[in-house]
């Protein structure tokens, strides 16, 4: 996919790996709009895409809040365009530290899947659309390797991401026909915040920066017409 002058709408756009891979997408010519609940922070990232001298817009917005799913894809479409690449990457953890399943309160467990599962949902359902009708696009789920192994204490993001890879294999099934593709990608361990408060006893010097991996999975996005719709891929490995 050549991304210039294409939109581009990137969940948790204000740090980590949404931060680097919007700016990567921007500097590959793609006009592109980031959301995440911390306007202050999302701006900042923004700021410096455009000092760079590429596009990029902030969409303060909660993914997982149902109010305001349309309002976060309306002002991006206004903003970049008709929304030809839509990268779920808003996630949240939970309470940390982490705790095993038994002591999970349900509405903890219920926040979480709001933000990881039901709000790419939702967004799809708004987006997925007008992609279909133009017949092209592409929606990147950002998974992990909690989605595939049973680690202790991880249950409620485990299950989130378990359930969004299987949410990009339905997506890919029910609409392969109509040009709009859906990829799945773990981006292995990296020196995020995230990670710092669910494992605060890691290397910090041992993981991936998101520069690195936001590299990778900006290459991926452009090679996306290769690779077959619904596949899960690692993009950790150089």
């Amino acid at each position: 996919m050549d991304l210039k002058g294409r939109g581009a709408l990137i969940t948790g756009g204000s740090k980590g790996l949404g931060a680097a891979l919007a700016e990567e997408l921007a500097r590959a010519g793609a006009r592109v709009a980031i959301v995440a609940r911390g306007a202050e922070e999302l701006r900042r990232v923004a700021a410096r895409i455009r000092a760079a001298g590429f596009e990029a817009h902030a969409v303060p917005g909660d993914v997982g809040d149902k109010r305001a799913a349309h309002a976060i894809a309306g002002a991006a479409a206004a903003l970049v365009g008709p929304i030809d690449v839509l990268v779920h990457g808003a996630s949240t953890l939970g309470p940390t530290p982490l705790r095993l399943l038994f002591d999970t309160e349900c509405e903890d467990l219920e926040a979480v899947l709001q933000t990881n599962l039901v709000g790419p949902f939702r967004l799809t359902k708004i987006v997925a659309g007008a992609m279909a009708i133009r017949g092209s696009g592409l929606e990147v789920h950002v998974s992990s390797d909690a989605a595939v192994a049973a680690y202790p204490r991880w249950g409620a993001y485990s299950v989130s991401k378990a359930a969004l890879d299987h949410l990009n294999r339905l997506w890919a099934a029910e609409l392969s026909s109509t040009g709009v593709r859906f990829l799945s990608v773990d981006p292995g361990e990296m020196d995020t915040e995230m990670h710092a408060a669910a494992m605060p006893e890691a290397d910090r010097g041992a993981l991936a920066r998101p520069e690195q991996v936001a590299r990778r999975l900006a290459r991926l996005v452009a090679d996306a017409g290769r690779i077959e719709s619904g596949t899960r891929l690692a993009v950790a490995e150089p």
